[in-house]
């Protein structure tokens, strides 16, 4: 056999070239349409701008948000959700919208959200729950249950869990949404002069937070700390059978 017949072909080096490039195609297209479908249907991710949710969440994290709640799954007490701006919770800001690149990455669910209309917080209360502030210990109260939150960042020298007092009860199909950083923190609290007075409309609510994805050295699976909201639900509930007593 002749030297040049162990020889790969011109034609046959120029398929491997265009196989090569045509599967890659293939793969990134997969890819786009795959992570279209995630952020369109189940995770989207979120950029955090503000010091509002500290220590639980940076400036500058990215956090992954599961879509499937409140639509398929209830949202609970103590979970981080964000929602879009129900009007006039965020100030005016400068930001540009983005251009080129980063517009098309985030169309596709490759690069988080930076647009500016939306808001990240924790459920305190649900619908039908009663929250005030504060018991003797500073604490929030969730049904006439006082809450121990380790997550939140109280300023040296101040005792409470709120600066300012309030006693609200959510509305059905509504939340009471609070920041960790609970002096730094535009929340629920001062909104109720707006026209939903501080409720968060389910419908509004884009889903929940459940990790921290970005950076490497944040990376936290995000949940309700144990013990946090204990006994609040059957105070719910116990309070709603004594009103129906009463009732008859």
């Amino acid at each position: 056999m002749s030297e040049a017949a162990n020889q790969p072909s011109k034609k046959s080096r120029g398929g491997g070239v265009l196989g090569f490039i045509r599967d890659l195609l293939v793969i990134l297209v997969v890819a786009f349409v795959v992570s279209f479908l995630l952020k369109t249907f189940l995770v989207r991710s979120f950029y955090i701008p503000s010091v509002s949710m500290e220590e639980t969440l940076k400036v500058n994290d990215r956090i992954l948000v599961n879509q499937l709640v409140p639509d398929v799954i209830s949202v609970k007490r103590g979970n981080i959700v964000v929602f879009k701006d129900p009007g006039g919770w965020l100030y005016p800001t400068a930001t540009q919208p983005p251009k080129g690149a980063e517009k098309v990455l985030q169309s596709v669910g490759l690069a988080a959200d930076t647009s500016s209309e939306y808001v990240v917080k924790r459920v305190i209360g649900v619908g039908g729950d009663r929250v005030q502030c504060c018991d003797a210990q500073g604490r929030i109260m969730v049904n006439g249950v006082p809450i121990n939150e380790p997550y939140i960042v109280i300023p040296e020298g101040e005792t409470r869990a709120s600066k300012i007092d309030f006693d609200v009860t959510v509305p059905e199909g509504s939340v009471w949404v609070m920041g960790d950083n609970r002096y730094q923190s535009k929340d629920s609290r001062y909104n109720q002069d707006q026209p939903g007075k501080g409720f968060v409309p389910l419908d509004e609510v884009v889903g929940r937070a459940f990790v921290i994805n970005w950076p490497l050295n944040h990376f936290t699976w995000l949940g309700v700390p144990e013990g946090t909201f204990t006994g609040v639900e059957q105070a719910k509930q116990a309070g709603s059978a004594a009103h129906e007593t009463v009732a008859q």
